[in-house]
């Protein structure tokens, strides 16, 4: 092998880039460094197996290692762990089975993905005290509720990672308590989209602790309460959700470069500061479609597209990443929550923008026909411009709607423009006037 396309990661952006790039150029050497045994597989599924819909956590895997070898032809090699990366002789340096070794490449993508924040919290390393961010992960948890039942547990963290799993343990008869140390849930969502899954969860019986710091865990053998400044609330089990970090060690040991929010930074062909050394994924930084700046936003589409794209350039067609809007859904019990673009009027003003906004409640269907919920809409402008900031949508059904938003948001569409889409109208589906239009009715009102 003297010129080897070499992945460090085997994830979503890793295994896109190599499948790709291997279909692109099949005479072409493609080989992929996991350093753990779970390739391509569907994070954001993990707490629903942990709640039993999912039946097992194999049917989260995407493609299987033999898949990859066997199939696709790439060369898989889980239980690899680069520890480093010399540049000059365009080399990494791999540890596997007590064993260490060199190897070359010609192209080098770093996927190495992120990892739960750890924050220093007493007690953080009691037993029945986890993170959710890898399969292992997620199969320890699940082991850990059928073998010891906890009767209550505590979520640390008001986001993603908390609602999803508020939902999957009081699906398995667990009291759950969220802390979260902001003012509301779901942060990057909006005030008024929070508002209304705060209001749900709390009817679906989970106890919100908002405005409330955690100090650490206590217990003797295992995690036995939840520790606050002022009081101690119990918990069998607690679940740490307050973020991820990118993993950026490898590469800043090698001289790549990290951009302002602290991952690795990239151009649009993600490429990094070192010749023929790429980088996608969640350790990766992706440009702001709305601010034109540097993001990190950790997304499966994001890792997925950026990886595919890279796999193209590297076999010959050079192909950009893509922008990202930051486009996201969550599952809150029974309701849907969606969010794209920036809703945020402190950091759109932050871009340049003035920002102006409305929040409307709509039907999702004619008043006249059966299964009518309400939509929650929060629509962001630009007052100058126009421009279709970002949207923030909940409700029982309907939050998928946030993609005719996310589309308006990519392609620079005025509030006119959303509100003149040709959309689709059948009674069963949507009323004549769909939320998303009606929101940009009004918000094109506030803007004359």
């Amino acid at each position: 092998m003297t010129d080897p396309f070499v992945v460090i990661g085997g994830d979503a952006a890793g295994m896109s880039a190599a499948s790709k790039a291997k279909r692109e150029d099949p005479d072409r050497d493609v080989l992929v460094f996991e350093k753990g045994k779970w390739v391509s597989y569907a994070a954001c599924g993990m707490p629903y197996y942990i709640k039993g819909e999912v039946d097992e956590l194999d049917n989260l895997v995407a493609v299987t290692p033999e898949e990859f070898r066997e199939q696709r032809d790439v060369d898989l090699r889980t239980g690899h762990e680069v520890v480093a990366i010399d540049p000059d002789a365009k080399t990494v340096t791999v540890e596997a089975d007590d064993e260490r070794f060199e190897q070359s490449y010609g192209d080098l993508l770093i996927g190495t993905g992120a990892r739960a924040i750890e924050p220093p919290f007493d007690g953080i390393d009691l037993e029945g005290v986890f993170t959710l961010r890898s399969m292992d992960e997620a199969e320890a948890i699940e082991d850990y509720v059928d073998t010891n039942g906890p009767a209550t547990a505590a979520i640390v963290g008001g986001g993603y990672v908390g609602v999803e799993m508020a939902e999957a343990l009081t699906e398995r008869g667990v009291e759950v308590s969220i802390f979260e140390m902001l003012p509301q849930t779901l942060q990057p969502f909006g005030e008024e989209t929070a508002a209304v899954v705060e209001d749900h969860l709390r009817e679906q019986g989970v106890d919100l602790h908002l405005e409330t710091a955690v100090q650490g865990f206590a217990g003797r053998d295992h995690v036995e309460s939840v520790e606050l400044e002022d009081d101690s609330v119990s918990a069998d089990l607690v679940i740490v959700g307050v973020g991820v970090a990118p993993n950026v060690e490898l590469a800043e040991e090698a001289g790549i470069k990290l951009g302002p929010t602290g991952a690795i930074a990239t151009d649009e062909y993600g490429r990094t500061n070192l010749e023929d050394v790429y980088a996608a994924g969640d350790c990766a930084e992706a440009t702001n479609v709305v601010t034109g700046e540097p993001d990190h936003v950790p997304l499966a589409l994001t890792a997925n597209r950026a990886g595919r794209a890279i796999g193209t350039t590297v076999a010959g067609e050079p192909t950009k990443t893509g922008g990202t809007a930051g486009t996201a859904i969550v599952k809150a019990f029974e309701l849907g929550a969606a969010r794209t673009g920036v809703i945020d009027s402190e950091r759109a003003r932050e871009a340049g923008f003035d920002p102006v906004s409305v929040t409307i409640d709509a039907e999702t269907r004619p008043h006249y026909y059966p299964g009518a919920t309400e939509l929650t809409v929060t629509l962001v402008a630009d007052r100058e411009s126009e421009r279709v900031l970002g949207a923030s949508l909940v409700g029982r059904e309907g939050a998928k709607r946030i993609d005719t938003v996310a589309t308006a948001v990519d392609a620079g569409l005025t509030v006119e423009e959303l509100q003149n889409l040709d959309l689709a109208y059948a009674p069963p589906f949507s009323p004549v006037w769909d939320p998303i239009l009606t929101a940009a009715k009004v918000l094109q009102g506030k803007l004359e």
